[in-house]
């Protein structure tokens, strides 16, 4: 048997919102190289996530995993808190 569990992408990112009960918005920045100009360029992304716990706040780095689709929005769900916002 395959296990294709453990090939899921992972992202670290900000909290940047988490009143929503169980959900949380992140933000993960990325270098991208453009494609005409060549030069490295931050990209930002939002992602809603799954919290079940409500245990990540503002301010947090937190790791990502991509999931099954839980809602219309929501892709990803909580793996760890990287580092707790100060």
């Amino acid at each position: 048997m395959d296990n294709t569990r453990n090939n899921r992408r992972t992202k670290i990112g900000i909290v940047i919102s988490d009143k929503m009960d169980k959900t949380r918005v992140v933000s993960v920045v990325s270098n991208v190289k453009h494609p005409l100009y060549k030069k490295v360029v931050k990209v930002t992304k939002k992602f809603k996530i799954h919290d079940e716990k409500n245990e990540s706040h503002v301010g947090d780095t937190v790791e990502i995993m991509e999931t099954r689709p839980l809602s219309k929005d929501k892709r990803f769900r909580l793996l760890r808190i990287v580092e707790v916002a100060k």
